[in-house]
């Protein structure tokens, strides 16, 4: 996604100044348009060296908010920057942001300066020496169902038309794979192999890393189910979980996130669900799930296509379990 697309989701286009590079105008904060090579050293980053779309969006974000609070400071040129103002933008953040927003914004910060210097366009990184603060997570904040809700969700759902069928296939792969929601709005047809041992998604995720995953047995009837009903021929190149019409029809347009949260919201709120479900639930809940059932923390790192053992961990709920179920031995 280019920086023009960014500034069109929300970033200040009024601070901006259009930079043209390579037959194409980029918007770029005025606190590093001044000079022609620190623009393109800008763009640069942008466009070229961040790949994930989201990680683009997130720092561009936080970029945006750094030039404005730099130009509410009077702070017009780069090269009045230096690592104490870092540390003043630091704490106004946190006097208004959670410690994981503030470290983001820092990590965007130090990326961004981190080329500058590379490029040659600043000395040093300004960003480097100033600390984020202190974020210790030891269990995961996402909403988490039982095993059970998660049967009663797939069961209440109407799989008798296309959508129907979307929505319960689309539910138990997030749930049966792990996968992220990105990855699930991403997959295309072709991505559904048919093998030997059933049904098997091969895709490349988060990180650029491919992934390959059999689908187990209980999943595999929605996969098929919805294959049919949507007329989804499965080696093309097409979107494979679809968008569709007011009218019910199916589009050759894949789902967006945002059309995944508010399609859990709706058939959670149908199943009298009251927890506050998201795309991530179903992650957590499937991480959860397996490690109840005796799987090994090793297995579920390396299902989930985490890179650390202590990511895997903060999706464990089962402490939790076991403490909500201690307290009960309290009796006054």
């Amino acid at each position: 996604m280019q920086m023009k697309n960014l500034v069109r989701r929300g970033l200040s286009p009024a601070s901006y100044v259009n930079v043209s590079v390579a037959r194409q105008t980029y918007p770029v904060p005025a606190l590093f348009a001044r000079d022609p090579s620190t623009a393109k050293a800008f763009i640069r980053f942008f466009v070229s060296e961040v790949e994930n779309a989201h990680t683009r969006r997130a720092y561009a974000q936080a970029v945006d908010r750094f030039a404005r609070w730099c130009t509410r400071q009077g702070i017009a040129k780069l090269a009045r920057l230096d690592a104490l103002m870092v540390g003043q933008y630091r704490n106004s953040l946190a006097r208004s942001l959670a410690p994981p927003s503030v470290k983001l914004h820092l990590a965007a910060i130090r990326a961004l300066f981190d080329s500058l210097v590379v490029s040659g366009a600043m000395p040093v990184n300004l960003a480097a020496s100033v600390k984020g603060p202190i974020h210790r997570v030891d269990v995961g904040q996402t909403p988490v169902l039982s095993g059970a809700e998660v049967r009663t969700l797939l069961d209440s759902i109407d799989a008798t038309s296309a959508i129907g069928a979307r929505d319960r296939a689309l539910i138990a792969t997030m749930a049966y794979t792990f996968l992220r929601v990105g990855a699930v709005t991403r997959m295309k047809a072709s991505n559904l192999h048919v093998e030997k041992q059933g049904l098997v998604i091969v895709l490349r995720e988060k990180g650029g890393k491919t992934r390959r995953l059999n689908c187990h047995s209980a999943l595999q009837p929605y996969l098929r189910d919805y294959l049919r009903k949507a007329g989804i021929q499965p080696s093309s190149r097409d979107p494979f979980f679809r968008s569709a019409s007011p009218s019910g029809a199916m589009k050759r347009r894949p789902m967006r996130q945002a059309d995944v949260y508010r399609m859990i919201r709706r058939r959670a709120t149908a199943a009298s669900i009251d927890t506050p479900v998201g795309c991530h639930t179903f992650r957590a809940t499937g991480i959860t799930e397996f490690l109840k059932a005796g799987g090994t923390l090793d297995k579920a790192q390396r299902m989930a296509g985490h890179k650390s053992a202590r990511t895997t961990r903060l999706y464990d709920r089962r402490a939790e379990e076991d403490l909500a179920k201690e307290i009960e031995r309290l009796a006054f």
